[in-house]
């Protein structure tokens, strides 16, 4: 009896013991695995976005690139893909920035081809002038090709038109240079179109332009300078037609 009086605290210890080897790691250990894990998720989803980066760069979708950078950074700075990120991104959100422009001036080109038109076809390629406060004009720039009249050049906007004598003069300067006077007209259909001569030298100049200003007269309202952005021109998109 006496022995087992004397085992009795020994099992009791061991008892312990076991149920502390039983409950596992501690708090801190707990949370610094848990901070461990956390952070190879972050970094695997770091990763997962820079390769989508890669990606979009490959393809040269430049503003999603550029976008998904971005994001990168922001959302896991101090990971290996946000330096990675960070060594090619300026010149990225540069280029991509250039890249939306041009989309943007080719936006404002409207082209239709093959449009039948008092007895022949046409194709014809048109931008509506841009107001200083950045809103749409109603006047249009019209180059056109028709399988019958051939091309012209003309301007398009609402009655009663434009204010033009016989052969009038056309105020038209590129890139805000100086103007340069154009011969003009109106038709004889009295439409309220003004038709700008020597069309041919006009498309060529058009091609290199970035900007157009064109001062008109206009029956009701006076002087006005329309302003056209044209870097975003196609010939392409504008192809010749044959003459019946």
């Amino acid at each position: 009896m006496k022995n087992r009086g004397t085992l009795r605290p020994l099992v009791v210890l061991a008892a312990i013991a076991l149920a502390a080897c039983q409950q596992g790691p501690t708090a801190a250990q707990r949370e610094a695995a848990a901070r461990q894990q956390a952070a190879a998720q972050r970094a695997a989803q770091a990763q997962q976005e820079l390769n989508l980066y890669r990606e979009m760069l490959a393809r040269k979708d430049l503003q999603l690139a550029a976008s998904m950078g971005r994001q990168i950074r922001q959302m896991y700075p101090g990971t290996p893909a946000a330096a990675e990120v960070d060594k090619s991104l300026p010149a990225v959100a540069a280029r991509a920035a250039k890249q939306a422009e041009r989309q943007r001036l080719a936006a404002l080109w409207n082209y239709q081809t093959g449009v039948p038109m008092e007895g022949g076809t046409q194709n014809t390629a048109t931008i509506y002038d841009t107001r200083g406060d950045g809103s749409q004009g109603r006047i249009q720039l019209v180059l056109r090709r028709h399988s019958q009249w051939g091309q012209s050049v003309y301007l398009y906007g609402q009655a009663p038109g434009f204010v033009c004598a016989g052969l009038c003069r056309l105020p038209i300067a590129v890139d805000g240079g100086r103007p340069h006077d154009w011969s003009a007209y109106l038709p004889p259909s009295g439409e309220p179109a003004l038709f700008i001569k020597d069309d041919a030298r006009f498309i060529a100049m058009l091609e290199k332009a970035r900007t157009l200003a064109v001062t008109v007269h206009l029956r009701h309202g006076g002087t006005r300078t329309l302003k056209y952005e044209v870097a975003g021109f196609k010939p392409r998109d504008f192809p010749a037609l044959a003459r019946h």
